[in-house]
């Protein structure tokens, strides 16, 4: 028997309604759904306390990607595949329509998938510990000008960048904040993390992408105040002066459903709106 907890975001409209939906095509397929304790009832799902985390086959999301990270890092010791369902407008983790919401749940019934185990970042400092899925920002906070953040491979100096702040991210962040900052879509088979300055002072800084084994330390130089640090646009601390951030790679994954006829670049092509032929043999040349 398979079962499958169901997370909606109540915050997308008739998403509750979408949710019954889902229970309902499970049902008579043998297959067990489970959601948040306050709502499973409603939806006609099962209490989310009555299973223990190893039970569970795949956790479905439906949101956008917001909704996904929030998910990873709510309910962590659910250590199983997601499965997103696209709720929002630009997700490259949910990218799973309505339009195609039946078909694609017959597919992961038949098996018709792979699970992507895409690295995860792991932060440590002053304020503890945490992880982060998509990438660590260091930001000048309540600083009014520019900061300037030092980040060290070990006892050797990567730079120091005079900017806004830095963007340090996994592949699968590669195309969140960093991206937007300038930085490098990297695909989500890499290994390795991209360090992308925002607003960097010296237009000659540009990112710079290393080995997903390097532990990187972050540090901040003189400023009047302490930067910010946030995990995943979801926690966020304060870096003070003197202090750093170590990242490493984490010993854990984040774990994905990818149908088989899902494909990353074309996932990029409709998510970004980029033009041209799709098919060169098509080119009249």
């Amino acid at each position: 028997m398979m079962r499958v907890a169901l997370f909606p975001n109540p915050l997308k409209p008739k998403t509750l309604e979408v949710a019954k939906n889902i229970c309902e095509f499970f049902q008579p397929k043998d297959v067990t759904v489970h959601a948040p304790d306050t709502i499973a009832e409603s939806i006609g799902a099962h209490p989310l306390s009555s299973i223990e985390p190893t039970q569970l086959n795949f956790l479905i999301s439906m949101g956008g990607d917001g909704t996904i990270l929030k998910l990873a890092h709510e309910y962590a010791q659910f250590d199983v595949p997601i499965f997103g369902i696209n709720l929002g407008y630009l997700g490259f983790m949910a990218d799973v329509p309505l339009a195609d919401l039946n078909s694609s749940l017959h597919e992961l019934l038949e098996g018709k998938y792979e699970i992507e185990k895409r690295i995860v970042i792991h932060g440590s400092g002053h304020f503890g510990s945490h992880f982060a899925i998509n990438d660590f920002v260091f930001h000048r906070g309540r600083n009014p000008s520019l900061v300037e953040i030092t980040i060290h491979e070990k006892d050797r100096l990567i730079n120091s960048f005079k900017a806004d702040g830095v963007v340090i991210a996994t592949p699968n962040g590669s195309t969140a904040y960093s991206l937007a900052a300038g930085g490098p879509i990297l695909t989500p088979d890499l290994e390795a993390f991209v360090i992308t300055p925002i607003s960097a002072h010296t237009i000659s800084n540009r990112p710079i992408v290393v080995a997903s084994d390097t532990a990187l330390t972050v540090s901040v130089s003189d400023s009047s105040e302490p930067i910010e640090v946030v995990a995943d646009g979801l926690f966020s601390f304060e870096l003070p002066h003197k202090q750093h951030v170590t990242l490493t790679r984490a010993n854990r994954s984040f774990k994905l459903v990818n149908l088989n006829r899902r494909d990353y670049f074309s996932t990029l092509r409709t998510k970004l709106g980029w033009a041209g032929k799709l098919d060169p043999t098509q080119s009249g040349h």
